[in-house]
């Protein structure tokens, strides 16, 4: 009798997708099912910001509360393995709430996220509130 053939694994950009979705629901076991166990996230183009998943993982719980946490994607472009992401990102800054730029670049194998680059804007905080 034959086996049943597996599944194919996700696209790189249902990855991306799923990331974000897990992200906004700041669910981190969700979130960190898409990081391979020995991802890397970079300030791009460079700078070593998280080096493997319990790295990755401690650095999205702190994130994860932010009551007002929220990625909003403006624009993806998908080729091959490496999938761009355009996000506003709600978020509570040292200075008060507001939303950032957010150009992601992930490299996908496997289905899972194996490397990411990130690149912020100049955060924009929110008006204060009128009395």
């Amino acid at each position: 009798m034959d086996q049943p053939a597996s599944p194919p694994p996700p696209s790189p950009e249902q990855v991306v997708d799923g990331q974000l979705r897990a992200y906004n629901a700041k669910d981190i076991d969700a979130f960190m099912a898409f990081w391979a166990e020995d991802a890397r996230i970079y300030q791009h183009p460079d700078t070593l910001l998280a080096s493997g998943a319990a790295d990755i993982r401690a650095r999205h719980v702190t994130r994860f509360s932010e009551p007002n946490l929220h990625g909003r994607l403006v624009h993806r472009l998908a080729v091959g393995a490496t999938v761009v992401d355009h996000e506003a990102v709600t978020r509570t800054f040292p200075d008060g709430p507001g939303t950032v730029e957010v150009i992601g670049i992930y490299e996908v194998t496997a289905g899972r996220i194996r490397r990411a680059w990130f690149t912020m804007g100049t955060p924009v905080l929110d008006p204060p509130p009128l009395d």
